[in-house]
């Protein structure tokens, strides 16, 4: 508890001596009870650093201006009442008490309220949020999907007795008669309006024939008024409908999250009906020119062919038909006959081909070859033919085939030497030797005829 000055001398009181010392906590309480209870409410200007906001929902921040800095708090009830984020570097006006914290010995102030400085809290809330679902791509053109051409069932999320309504029924009514209006009932401004809306879009998507188009929308207002169609929760209702969106809110110069979210943003609800609903003199007259360009296209081609079918009758293949069909069947003939003479001189040339080589390869035959006196010899036991006298011995079996019939014989000497070569001339010794060894000797053991 801190010590009360007022009943004693100030000449002789606690901590004046070293008789009667105060205590730490004695000191850092007086000093606690002295500063808040000299300051009141202070409103302060400066700018946040070394900001902090653990899993308790606190804020902790630094203010400084150029000179000094001071520490800060702002409790969650209260923190939870900003419409905006705190940030590093941000510029504030904020009002609070200053508290001294008497474990550390330091004093610092809490915060009760916080505006941003040069600019509306909800405008920075505005762009914060605006900021950060750009960058998730909520706003981007290539998620935007194309209103149906002729819708017939709308569904319109709004107030029910607010001027919205009047507006965009009195547009429909001038331009589409055939539409079918469904307002689905949601608070547009105060407290518990966005949690409305959100509700009313979600209606929407279970309705029953399925609705063609979604308007979302009100009349004009203020800031604060039209803020509920700046809520995020609205913004992700609208792009996960699964019919196309238009937002109407508020006049031409007001522009909400919700206008950048919808698949097209109207002006206005009178606005809204359209860019959403056709219109149907427009229609009628484009049908009326339809019609009358479908008319003379079709008179056009009723006289070409009329044209056409004149040029057939006085053509010669309708006018004597049989006559273009005798001469197609002489065609025919013609080409009948020119198919065989072909067939047939082709099967003559192949013929005369044949027999050349049959020819060709009757003069190559061995057996011919006999008939000119040659004999064809080969070994008895393996029936090989003989090119050379070294391929037998003496002894060995030949059977040597002539022109007709054959001989078998009994190798009786073998001589190597190559008959086409010159006989020597030196000696009588050696053209006896040469006539002898001119041949293989042998003996006939049998003919067969």
């Amino acid at each position: 508890m801190p010590y009360d000055y007022s009943e004693d001398d100030p000449t002789t009181g606690p901590g004046l001596d070293e008789e009667r010392p105060l205590s730490v906590s004695q000191l850092t309480m007086c000093i606690k009870q002295l500063v808040e209870g000299s300051l009141p409410q202070v409103w302060l200007e400066g700018e946040i650093s070394d900001l902090s906001r653990p899993s308790s929902g606190h804020y902790y921040l630094t203010l400084k201006d150029k000179n000094c800095q001071i520490r800060a708090v702002m409790w969650r009830t209260a923190a939870a009442r900003l419409p905006f984020q705190l940030e590093d570097g941000q510029a504030i006006v904020c009002q609070g008490g200053v508290e001294v914290y008497p474990p550390r010995g330091t004093y610092q102030l809490v915060i009760q309220r916080v505006q941003p400085k040069g600019i509306g809290s909800l405008q920075l809330a505005f762009q914060q949020l605006h900021k950060r679902l750009s960058a998730e791509g909520l706003f981007d053109a290539v998620r935007k999907r194309p209103l149906p051409r002729f819708p017939e069932r709308v569904g319109f999320v709004t107030s029910p007795s607010g001027a919205a309504v009047h507006d965009f029924l009195e547009a429909a009514r001038r331009r589409w008669p055939l539409m079918k209006l469904l307002v689905i009932p949601a608070k547009v401004q105060g407290a518990g309006a966005a949690e409305d809306i959100v509700r009313g879009i979600q209606m929407a998507a279970r309705v029953r024939p399925k609705l063609d188009v979604l308007v979302v929308g009100r009349g004009g207002g203020s800031l604060e008024d039209l803020w509920c169609f700046n809520d995020e929760r609205v913004v992700r209702a609208l792009i996960a409908s699964p019919m196309p969106t238009v937002s109407a809110v508020g006049h031409e110069v007001d522009v909400t999250l919700s206008d950048l979210a919808a698949d097209v943003r109207a002006l206005t609800p009178t606005h809204a009906a359209e860019v959403a609903l056709p219109k149907a003199a427009e229609i009628a007259g484009f049908l009326s020119q339809a019609r009358m360009r479908l008319t003379t296209t079709l008179h056009s081609r009723l006289r070409h062919a009329r044209e056409r079918l004149d040029q057939l009758g006085r053509s010669r293949a309708l006018a004597a038909p049989h006559e273009l069909i005798n001469m197609r069947r002489q065609l025919v003939d013609e080409w009948e006959m020119r198919g065989r003479a072909a067939m047939w001189q082709g099967l003559r040339n192949h013929e005369a081909r044949m027999q050349g080589l049959a020819r060709a390869a009757h003069a190559l035959s061995p057996l011919q070859v006999l008939s000119r006196g040659y004999s064809l010899t080969s070994r008895t036991q393996d029936g090989r033919l003989l090119h050379d006298a070294s391929e037998v011995v003496i002894g060995d079996q030949i059977t040597t085939v002539l022109q007709h019939g054959s001989v078998q014989s009994q190798v009786v000497a073998v001589n190597g030497r190559n008959v086409l070569d010159p006989p020597p001339t030196d000696s009588p010794t050696h053209v006896r030797e040469s006539k002898e060894s001119t041949s293989v000797k042998r003996k006939t053991i049998k003919t067969r005829p």
